[in-house]
């Protein structure tokens, strides 16, 4: 699945709900359970809204494998970096649209987003070349660039205030490249993968209504989109042959804040 692909099914969705989410307000409305001990605030029916956060840390170690011989001989005397540490973060924003039930103090509901994210890390490692020990230079990269989640919600209100955990599906576009050069400066290896991965997200989160209309949120989010392996190969003419398999894992924390429309 590509990127267009992606964005169009995630812009539908919300889109549905919310078009859903207003036909409602004009017709009848959805049963909402009016047996609420707690307070006289319901959480229950459609909301849309939107959200910015910055998302930081994960597993960032990248772990690579010759493919040939001498490949192989390189990881093993350091030659070329085995395990590197990459930390991506940055910023990200988006909407998001959903729907409540609730049950007394207890709310259960759905929700789906999707936010652009600015989520990367690049470093250049240097490591000895054999026999010379003249430094070669090995530059990794890894990227986030949107970053979307359909998950369930579960949570417990103090009337105004609801207080909830979340999980389910996350998707992402990932970003994954290896660069390795020659003592001169000569790029000897190179290799990329950009591709839609798939994974899940868990967390927590407390949301306040500051009118009958709209909520505020904050929320901390855990995602894992799985691991990626980009296949490093060497370039024609440079001298050297076969080539590397580095893994990139895909993992993160987010912490957001977002401001909810409830219809």
């Amino acid at each position: 699945m590509n990127k267009t692909s992606v964005v169009l099914t995630a812009a539908l969705l919300m889109g549905a709900i919310s078009a859903h989410a207003a036909d409602t307000v004009t017709g009848e409305q959805p049963p909402v359970a009016a047996d609420n001990p707690i307070g006289s605030f319901s959480w229950g029916g459609y909301y849309v809204g939107v959200n910015l956060g910055y998302g930081f840390g994960g597993d960032g170690e990248i772990n690579s494998i010759g493919q040939l011989g001498p490949n192989i001989a390189n990881i093993e005397t350091g030659a070329r970096p085995g395990s590197v540490d990459l930390d991506r973060d940055g910023v990200l924003g988006g909407i998001q649209t959903g729907y409540n039930w609730q049950s007394g103090a207890f709310v259960y509901g759905v929700e789906a987003d999707f936010s652009f994210a600015d989520l990367k890390d690049s470093g250049d490692f240097v490591t000895p070349q054999i026999n010379t020990g003249l430094a070669q230079s090995n530059v990794f990269n890894s990227e986030i660039d949107y970053l979307g989640t359909v998950r369930g919600r579960l949570g417990f209100a103090l009337d105004r205030t609801l207080i909830y955990g979340t999980g389910g599906l996350a998707f992402g576009e990932t970003t994954s490249s290896v660069d390795m050069f020659a003592p001169t400066g000569v790029k000897q290896f190179t290799g990329e993968n950009s591709d839609t991965q798939f994974g899940y997200a868990v967390g927590v989160g407390v949301e306040h209504a500051i009118t009958e209309r709209l909520t505020l949120k904050t929320e901390y989010l855990y995602y894992d989109l799985g691991d990626e392996t980009v296949n490093v190969q060497a370039i024609p003419g440079t001298g050297v042959a076969g080539g590397y398999d580095s893994t990139f894992n895909n993992d993160g924390h987010l912490i957001r804040i977002g401001l909810n429309y409830k219809f």
